[in-house]
Protein backbone atom coordinates (compact mmCIF):
# COMPACT_ATOMS: atom_id res chain seq x y z
CA UNK A 1 0.00 0.00 0.00
CA UNK A 2 1.83 3.43 -1.24
CA UNK A 3 1.06 6.19 1.27
CA UNK A 4 2.50 9.15 -0.74
CA UNK A 5 0.69 11.77 -1.44
CA UNK A 6 -1.21 11.08 2.15
CA UNK A 7 1.35 11.22 4.84
CA UNK A 8 2.86 15.17 5.48
CA UNK A 9 6.42 16.65 4.40
CA UNK A 10 9.14 15.95 6.76
CA UNK A 11 7.89 12.83 8.44
CA UNK A 12 9.87 11.30 11.38
CA UNK A 13 11.30 8.70 10.38
CA UNK A 14 11.93 5.61 12.57
CA UNK A 15 15.97 5.54 12.45
CA UNK A 16 16.03 9.09 13.41
CA UNK A 17 16.25 9.19 17.57
CA UNK A 18 18.21 10.04 20.36
CA UNK A 19 17.64 8.36 24.02
CA UNK A 20 19.38 10.87 26.26
CA UNK A 21 19.90 10.35 30.26
CA UNK A 22 21.16 13.15 32.11
CA UNK A 23 24.44 13.10 33.82
CA UNK A 24 25.71 10.52 31.66
CA UNK A 25 27.72 11.09 27.83
CA UNK A 26 25.93 10.99 24.79
CA UNK A 27 25.05 7.40 24.03
CA UNK A 28 24.37 5.56 20.80
CA UNK A 29 22.05 3.42 21.05
CA UNK A 30 21.77 1.42 17.36
CA UNK A 31 17.65 0.04 18.41
CA UNK A 32 15.05 1.50 21.32
CA UNK A 33 11.59 -0.32 21.77
CA UNK A 34 8.98 1.68 21.90
CA UNK A 35 7.36 2.36 25.61
CA UNK A 36 4.34 0.99 25.57
CA UNK A 37 2.53 3.15 28.48
CA UNK A 38 -0.60 1.61 30.16
CA UNK A 39 -3.43 2.97 32.70
CA UNK A 40 -3.77 1.39 35.91
CA UNK A 41 -7.44 -0.10 36.14
CA UNK A 42 -9.67 -1.11 38.97
CA UNK A 43 -12.31 -3.98 38.75
CA UNK A 44 -15.98 -3.13 39.83
CA UNK A 45 -18.12 -5.29 41.12
CA UNK A 46 -19.69 -6.18 37.93
CA UNK A 47 -16.80 -7.27 36.52
CA UNK A 48 -15.75 -4.38 34.17
CA UNK A 49 -12.68 -2.04 34.88
CA UNK A 50 -12.42 1.21 35.30
CA UNK A 51 -9.56 4.14 34.67
CA UNK A 52 -7.26 4.02 38.32
CA UNK A 53 -6.13 7.68 37.08
CA UNK A 54 -2.60 6.51 37.15
CA UNK A 55 -0.54 5.54 34.86
CA UNK A 56 2.26 2.25 35.21
CA UNK A 57 5.77 3.09 34.91
CA UNK A 58 7.48 1.76 31.16
CA UNK A 59 9.70 -0.53 30.25
CA UNK A 60 11.57 -0.75 27.28
CA UNK A 61 15.01 -1.84 26.00
CA UNK A 62 17.69 -0.25 24.30
CA UNK A 63 20.86 -2.21 22.53
CA UNK A 64 24.36 -0.58 22.24
CA UNK A 65 27.30 -1.23 20.66
CA UNK A 66 29.63 -3.47 23.04
CA UNK A 67 32.81 -2.17 21.01
CA UNK A 68 31.85 1.35 22.58
CA UNK A 69 34.18 0.99 25.67
CA UNK A 70 33.60 4.73 27.26
CA UNK A 71 29.40 4.39 26.69
CA UNK A 72 29.79 0.70 27.89
CA UNK A 73 31.27 1.71 31.30
CA UNK A 74 29.44 4.48 31.51
CA UNK A 75 26.16 2.47 31.65
CA UNK A 76 27.45 -0.38 33.78
CA UNK A 77 28.56 2.15 36.60
CA UNK A 78 24.75 3.53 36.56
CA UNK A 79 23.91 -0.55 36.48
CA UNK A 80 26.17 -0.92 39.43
CA UNK A 81 24.06 1.85 41.24
CA UNK A 82 20.55 0.14 41.16
CA UNK A 83 22.61 -3.54 42.32
CA UNK A 84 23.17 -4.92 45.96
CA UNK A 85 23.23 -1.44 48.46
CA UNK A 86 21.25 0.87 46.46
CA UNK A 87 22.79 4.04 45.70
CA UNK A 88 21.50 7.53 46.17
CA UNK A 89 21.34 8.78 42.28
CA UNK A 90 20.68 5.17 40.30
CA UNK A 91 17.39 6.80 39.13
CA UNK A 92 18.15 9.34 36.53
CA UNK A 93 16.07 11.55 34.13
CA UNK A 94 16.25 11.88 30.50
CA UNK A 95 14.09 11.92 27.20
CA UNK A 96 13.74 10.20 24.10
CA UNK A 97 13.92 12.66 21.08
CA UNK A 98 12.28 11.96 17.87
CA UNK A 99 13.45 13.70 14.95
CA UNK A 100 12.24 14.54 11.25
CA UNK A 101 14.19 13.83 7.39
CA UNK A 102 14.92 17.40 7.99
CA UNK A 103 16.79 17.54 11.73
CA UNK A 104 14.21 19.14 13.56
CA UNK A 105 12.47 17.83 16.43
CA UNK A 106 8.74 16.35 15.52
CA UNK A 107 8.43 14.99 19.66
CA UNK A 108 10.00 14.59 22.74
CA UNK A 109 8.82 12.84 25.44
CA UNK A 110 10.51 13.54 28.82
CA UNK A 111 10.98 10.76 31.40
CA UNK A 112 11.80 10.57 35.08
CA UNK A 113 12.91 7.56 37.62
CA UNK A 114 14.95 6.01 34.66
CA UNK A 115 17.07 2.95 35.96
CA UNK A 116 18.55 -0.11 34.69
CA UNK A 117 16.52 -3.37 35.29
CA UNK A 118 18.69 -5.73 33.32
CA UNK A 119 21.44 -6.05 30.72
CA UNK A 120 21.72 -8.82 28.03
CA UNK A 121 25.39 -9.73 26.36
CA UNK A 122 25.48 -10.40 22.50
CA UNK A 123 25.14 -14.08 21.79
CA UNK A 124 28.08 -15.44 20.36
CA UNK A 125 28.16 -18.22 17.08
CA UNK A 126 31.36 -18.68 15.46
CA UNK A 127 29.13 -18.90 11.77
CA UNK A 128 28.57 -15.32 12.52
CA UNK A 129 29.70 -13.07 9.51
CA UNK A 130 31.41 -10.49 11.85
CA UNK A 131 27.98 -8.15 12.93
CA UNK A 132 28.57 -6.04 15.72
CA UNK A 133 28.12 -7.67 19.23
CA UNK A 134 25.31 -5.96 21.02
CA UNK A 135 24.19 -5.36 24.70
CA UNK A 136 20.11 -5.26 25.59
CA UNK A 137 19.68 -2.81 28.40
CA UNK A 138 16.11 -2.75 29.65
CA UNK A 139 14.67 0.26 31.26
CA UNK A 140 12.29 1.42 33.55
CA UNK A 141 11.13 5.27 33.39
CA UNK A 142 8.31 7.13 34.36
CA UNK A 143 6.64 9.11 31.06
CA UNK A 144 6.19 12.84 31.62
CA UNK A 145 3.59 13.78 29.27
Amino acid sequence: MSIQGIMQPDHAPINAYEFLILDLPKIVFTKVDGAEEEVETVDLPDRSQASGGNTKPVEFTAQQALHHKVEVAALEVWYNLGRGNVAEGYKKNGSMVYKTISGAVAKVIPMTEIFIKKRKYPDVDMENAGDAGMIVWTFSAKLVL
